[in-house]
């Protein structure tokens, strides 16, 4: 196997490069011996992890060119042909590796079952050369890096909360991942609860005819498991290893399928002797948004797999791949958790993850106590500090609470400027009208008494809680004190919490 390229022998060399970086370069050399002499999978894994962490390090030391480094990487990445057959009956991942978090030459997550020889299988050899000299796939590649960049970031950080749920299956079908990832980017941005306006749904958006023949679709319970990450990547799975017997093996007539169906890909192909997809005669029987999906795919597999060599750095997703579940502790909502949740800094918080992992729940739908809820270990954290109790949590629910018709003022007897955050729910009977004194009686009795008992009959006893008010808001309103309230109705400081429809007894209120 060839040596490292950058190391030169000559000591003048030696001298002007950094202690630092020649221990690396040193221990690069050492890492791509002890992978050469390795004779079982697991060896050659171990020198992998430790020249991916080397990278990372290499990253991190001032004068050190991570790309000296990637030479060698390619290298221990291309499998000995004695290693072939093994890896490829290689049926499922093991154990843990969904909760790896290796390094890829940019310094950001990639998963290790995502190199390039995981797509170059024995099937699909002639992949390299097609990208790099297919304008069709370049011109993919340069639409997923300019105006499409937000979506295939998006994609990815989509994707790597479902990775550990969807992988497997294209790992136990042979299939690369990169490829998943390419057609997961292209139909749904890895939003599990996409629709298209032609029936399309779920994350690879399975039409429901061909979502029934690999065991998709409405489940019983009134969810239709298109919806459902796993599920919907089995049966992706399923239909590509289908396609790939029918087209002896070719990656773009079985993504035409795909998209553009497969008994018009079969008869084109047959018609045509097994033509490529590029050939003109092939490529023109093929709608046009069939032949813009695969070179998109294709482009977005192979930016998944190389990100470096186009100055890409997808974003960190920490923890994404650890999954996890939590029971609610108290009555809540995909939405209440997404904001006492909080966001990692530059992420754009935790609602899309929540509801893919949960895709049976909408936003807004009341999940009761004891609700079981798939996680990931960074969310259930999150969860136990800042949503079962604290400040973030009560803000929350009453965020949730709120809405813009309990701030209208009704009536015309509101002050100017006042914002009524409530309706009265005790309806007081008027005074009844006192039967006429005597004219003698009139002349001599004061009226004033009277008044007290007038303006007494006419309080509110009692309000009920409407969305968004606070026990404090209350009392100003009915001019009390906040303390004599919550003892009333039996409500506990400091923090005074209420609930809507609740009824408070109104006492020692002056209003």
């Amino acid at each position: 196997m060839a040596s490292l390229l950058v190391c030169a022998p000559a000591q003048t060399q030696a001298q002007r490069v950094p202690r630092a970086v020649q221990q690396i370069l040193d221990q690069a050399q050492a890492i791509e011996a002890r992978f050469a002499a390795a004779e079982e999978a697991e060896q050659q894994d171990a020198a992998l992890t430790e020249m991916e962490k080397l990278i990372a390090q290499c990253s991190n030391v001032r004068g050190c060119q991570v790309q000296s480094l990637t030479p060698v990487y390619r290298r221990m990445l291309q499998p000995k042909a004695a290693d072939a057959p093994q890896l490829a009956g290689r049926d499922e991942l093991d154990e843990g590796d969904e909760d790896e978090d290796p390094i890829n030459f940019t310094g950001q997550s990639v998963p290790t079952a995502a190199t390039a020889d995981a797509l170059l299988d024995e099937r699909n050899k002639r992949f390299v050369q097609m990208v790099q000299f297919n304008p069709a796939v370049q011109e993919g590649i340069r639409r997923w890096l300019t105006d499409m960049r937000p979506a295939l970031m998006e994609s990815y950080v989509n994707y790597q909360y479902l990775r550990p749920h969807m992988a497997p299956a294209f790992q136990r079908a042979g299939l690369p991942e990169a490829l998943l990832f390419g057609i997961m980017a292209k139909e749904s941005n890895g939003k599990v609860h996409v629709s298209s306006r032609a029936g399309a749904s779920g994350p690879l958006q399975f039409m429901p005819a061909t979502g029934r023949r690999f065991g998709l679709g409405p489940d019983g319970t009134g969810f239709d498991t298109r919806f459902d990450a796993r599920m919907s990547a089995e049966a992706a799975a399923a239909y590509l290893q289908e396609r790939y017997a029918q087209l002896d093996s070719n990656i773009e007539m079985s993504l035409a399928a795909y998209n553009g169906g497969e008994g018009r890909a079969l008869r084109i192909y047959n018609q045509n002797g097994g033509r490529s997809f590029w050939d003109i005669s092939v490529y023109n029987q093929f709608p046009q948004e069939t032949r813009d999906y695969v070179p998109m795919v294709i482009a977005a597999a192979w930016l998944y797999l190389h990100p470096a060599e186009y100055g890409l750095r997808f974003p960190r997703t920490w923890g994404a791949g650890r999954v996890s579940q939590i029971q609610l502790k108290r009555a809540s909502s995909i939405n209440e958790l997404t904001i006492c949740l909080g966001n990692a800094r530059g992420s754009n918080g935790y609602q899309r993850a929540l509801r893919n992992l949960n895709p049976r729940y909408r936003i807004n739908d009341p999940l009761p106590e004891g609700t079981m809820l798939t996680v990931t270990n960074t969310i259930a954290s999150l969860y136990n500090r800042y949503c079962v109790s604290g400040k973030r949590a009560e803000t929350a629910r009453q965020l949730m609470a709120s809405s813009v018709s309990s701030a209208l003022v009704r009536g015309s007897t509101a002050p100017v400027g006042e914002v009524r955050v409530g309706e009265l729910t005790t309806d007081v009977a008027a005074p009844q009208a006192s039967a006429p004194a005597p004219a003698t009686a009139r002349a001599t009795t004061p009226s004033r008494p009277a008044a007290p008992a007038r303006a007494q009959a006419q309080r509110p006893r009692s309000h009920r809680v409407a969305r968004g008010e606070t026990l404090n808001a209350i009392a100003r309103r009915y001019d009390c004190s906040v303390q004599q309230l919550a003892s009333a109705n039996h409500i506990r400081g400091p923090r005074y919490a209420i609930s809507p429809g609740q009824t408070l007894r109104l006492v020692s209120c002056k209003k």
